[in-house]
């Protein structure tokens, strides 16, 4: 019987170009045959997937394959991936549940009675970068909004895709600003700087973007018009497990605690006002669970994945050629926010990106760059952060972009059509490299 690897086993050999090609496989599959034939559920992303996990064992060496598959499954039981799964599944529960007693629709129809209509676009925004910003995490934000921006795009026969990237991009903002975020931790510890100058730093690049996004979705959202409410009452009782979810993620819980939370006062509000039995109840938590089967499948296939790329020198090789060209501290800093951002497209999560991957390589490379060419830690640390989320948030088969397109029941690549918050703030970030004031000298040694 093979055993599980360990440390050793899973260690990066020699750097390869070629370790990289599951994700050309996957990108060729999926992205490539969607465009050229219009139609972006042509290839399933589970397919898409699994021929790339297929090749990734395949060109493994030196393993025999029962090795090969032990290496691809320690992926598979990344804690971290795991982790996701729980939430997941707790996340679709709750999402079906909250559907079929009428949470979601009473909710819709207070947020469609408070906000103006040519103002609703922005202020989904708003909201979700607030969220963000209070809870320090992404994904908790998506659990929150997601299903509201939904109901909202159906109420209003705005796009499906383009509310519920709103919400997406305004769970980046949080989780790259805010003082709890995972990222945030990770970034300012590698790089030995304080909270607060990183936020500084962060900010003065991401406030402007996410002013130029709001101003994109009040331009968007100037001639939406909802539906008229008439003089229904509001149905509060069908909100409070929705306004329970909010606050108790606003309090900083534990995201699996509040969609716990969320799913117990959806049964006890459901089944004791009469809005559904018991055993319906139970159907519809059993369904949000399987909605979420193709999310859990494609979530443990890229952690497999990911893991044999490291395992072949993926990220060896992406380090190795980045940094071998520094010229200057535009060149270092550059070479920073690319180093993150490929080691996030190879791990498809941006905590994994700094945590696993920089703390072990990234990170203390990143410090090493930044004391020889004088970048302040602030500096480096903002920009370890910035560019994780960003590519976190434009990336198909990120775990918050699946989150999202498993709740809105839409492609990833629908979701992508209006990531105007990510995008803007790459804008933004690389101009903040390429326009600052830079010195070109080395360090000098005493």
């Amino acid at each position: 019987m093979s055993h599980l690897p360990d440390s050793h086993d899973t260690a990066p050999v020699k750097p390869s170009l070629w370790a990289l090609s599951p994700l050309l496989v996957f990108f060729l599959l999926y992205l490539v045959i969607s465009v050229a034939v219009q139609d972006f559920y042509a290839v399933p992303v589970t397919v898409a997937f699994t021929a790339a996990a297929v090749w990734a064992v395949l060109i493994t060496r030196g393993k025999s394959m029962a090795e090969r598959v032990d290496l691809f499954s320690s992926g598979v039981a990344n804690r971290n991936i795991l982790m996701m799964i729980w939430i997941f599944v707790l996340a679709g529960a709750f999402a079906q549940s909250a559907r079929d007693m009428g949470a979601i629709d009473a909710t819709v129809q207070l947020t469609l009675r408070l906000l103006p209509d040519n103002l609703l676009l922005a202020s989904v925004f708003i909201a979700s970068c607030f969220i963000s910003l209070s809870v320090g995490t992404s994904v908790g934000t998506i659990v929150a909004l997601a299903p509201v921006a939904v109901g909202l795009a159906e109420a209003t026969q705005a796009s499906t895709g383009m509310m519920t990237a709103i919400v997406v991009g305004g769970a980046f903002f949080g989780d790259n600003l805010s003082f709890i975020s995972d990222t945030t931790i990770a970034a300012t510890r590698t790089q030995g700087c304080a909270m607060r100058d990183k936020f500084r730093a962060n900010v003065k690049v991401v406030f402007p973007a996410a002013l130029l996004a709001l101003a994109c979705y009040v331009l968007l959202g100037w001639h939406v018009q909802s539906p008229p409410m008439g003089d229904a009452p509001i149905e509060w009782m069908k909100v409070f497990p929705y306004l329970l979810v909010l606050v108790t993620a606003l309090a900083g819980i534990h995201v699996m605690a509040v969609l716990t939370l969320g799913l117990l006062a959806t049964g006890l509000v459901g089944v004791g006002m009469g809005y559904f039995s018991f055993m319906a109840w139970f159907r519809s938590m059993g369904a949000g669970m399987t909605g979420m089967g193709e999310l859990i499948i494609v979530t443990l296939l890229a952690g497999g994945v990911l893991a044999l790329i490291r395992y072949n020198g993926g990220i060896a090789y992406i380090i190795g050629k980045i940094t071998s060209h520094i010229r200057g501290r535009r060149g270092a800093e550059f070479s920073i926010a690319a180093l993150v951002s490929m080691a996030n497209l190879c791990t498809a999560n941006n905590t994994i990106a700094i945590i696993t991957i920089a703390i072990i390589t990234v990170g203390p490379i990143a410090k090493e760059i930044s004391d020889k060419f004088h970048i302040p830690p602030r500096r480096s640390a903002s920009i370890l952060d910035t560019f994780s989320c960003l590519v976190q948030g434009i990336i198909p088969y990120g775990a918050q972009m699946l989150m999202a397109a498993g709740i809105a029941q839409v492609s990833p690549l629908m979701i992508m059509e209006y990531l105007y918050y990510p995008l803007i703030l790459g804008v933004c970030s690389i101009a903040a490299i390429a326009l600052a004031p830079g010195r070109t000298r080395r360090h000098r040694k005493s």
